[in-house]
């Protein structure tokens, strides 16, 4: 390899890891956050483990959609993460990776993610194309109201009817709405932690967010919400027939709910980060009950 080749190679290397930054590769929490209700959607369809290739669609498009997701916020926060200590050091506020590459970066994980929903059925590909407008449309929310925490968990929630038609090819059932429900609820009580850690610099720059309307309110609505959560997840416990395991699940998610209440009862943003954390661990709890039940 002659000298001129070798730079090529170390430039294209250079530029393919400042995307797998800008696409949040190294930190997973949001893809196993948006992971956890397909999840539980797709078995609850299939009464138990999902067809492999359906499976296979799902996760796939579960890490790219989230990556498109990340790459499209960056893009929208590229005049605001710059002034916020937890993202100053993104690719694009770093000027590393410029407007116009974090688009098509966003543009081509979408694309591919198309290609997966393809190989299901024209239902599911008709509701995946709601899901790349809520996708696209949610990180430009904080500007114009202060829920966009409710926006993400649609966004999040909405692979829950299309996997309910990838599997039975006819509308999705009120198990699915109820799911989807559930997880806009999780999601706004999740996220809310999550903008609790920025909070004091989203006031500085004018960028809304639940954490902002629930001021010191903020841990009782919380904990409100994690309460409907668990309350909607018992129903659809009763609705999806589930017994012993599935309910063992629920009360190790319980427990974690409470952890959270307790990190972030100073509302320090470090624990109030390790709380937003905890929640791949409320929804990994339940759907190993709800895999085991089905499995036993």
């Amino acid at each position: 390899m002659n000298t001129e080749t070798a730079d090529y190679a170390k430039g294209v290397r250079a530029r393919l890891i400042q995307y797998a930054l800008l696409a949040r590769l190294h930190r997973p929490i949001g893809t196993l956050l948006l992971l956890w209700p397909t999840l539980w959607a797709l078995w609850i369809a299939a009464e138990g483990p999902p067809a492999p290739l359906l499976l296979l669609v799902f996760v796939g498009g579960v890490f790219l959609m989230r990556a498109a997701g990340c790459a499209m916020n960056d893009f929208a926060d590229r005049h605001i993460d710059a002034h916020v200590s937890r993202t100053r050091d993104r690719p694009l506020a770093c000027r590393r990776v410029n407007p116009a590459e974090a688009v098509a970066v966003a543009m081509v994980l979408a694309f591919f993610a198309f290609c997966l929903v393809l190989l299901t059925n024209p239902l599911t590909v008709a509701l995946s194309v709601v899901g790349v407008l809520l996708a696209g449309t949610y990180p430009f929310m904080k500007r114009y109201h202060h829920l966009p925490q409710v926006h993400l968990g649609v966004a999040f929630g909405w692979g829950v009817p299309m996997a309910f038609t990838a599997q039975t090819g006819a509308l999705p059932p009120p198990v699915a709405w109820l799911i989807f429900c559930i997880t806009i609820l999780w999601a706004t009580a999740y996220d809310t932690m999550y903008a609790m850690v920025d909070r004091p610099d989203d006031l500085k720059i004018g960028v809304k967010s639940s954490a902002i309307l629930f001021g010191e309110a903020d841990r009782g609505i919380i904990g409100a919400l994690q309460a409907l959560v668990l309350l909607g997840l018992l129903l659809l416990g009763q609705q999806a027939g589930l017994g012993l395991w599935y309910h063992l699940g629920l009360a190790v998610a319980a427990a974690l709910a409470l952890y959270q209440q307790y990190l972030i009862h100073d509302r320090a943003p470090g624990d109030c980060f390790r709380a937003f954390l905890n929640n791949n661990w409320f929804g990994a709890a339940v759907f190993l009950g709800l895999m085991v039940d089905y499995a036993l």
